[in-house]
């Protein structure tokens, strides 16, 4: 049986980190997103993708 997740049961500390993260991870996306169009390279590509996959389990409640 799966357990549901609850951000309630994190220490202090870490429901303020989670929450740094959640407010940060769309405007860092934005900026990898114009940056990759500009110069693109594999590591920009690569980070932009792990962005916006934080961006989306951040959203979703995943994280």
């Amino acid at each position: 049986m799966k357990r549901r997740y609850n951000p309630y049961s994190l220490p202090p500390w870490l429901r303020t980190l989670r929450g740094a993260c959640q407010q940060f991870a769309i405007p860092f996306s934005v900026f990898q997103a114009i940056r990759t169009l500009l110069l693109p390279t594999a590591f920009d590509v690569l980070l932009l993708a792990f962005l916006i996959l934080l961006a989306c389990a951040f959203h979703l409640d995943l994280i």
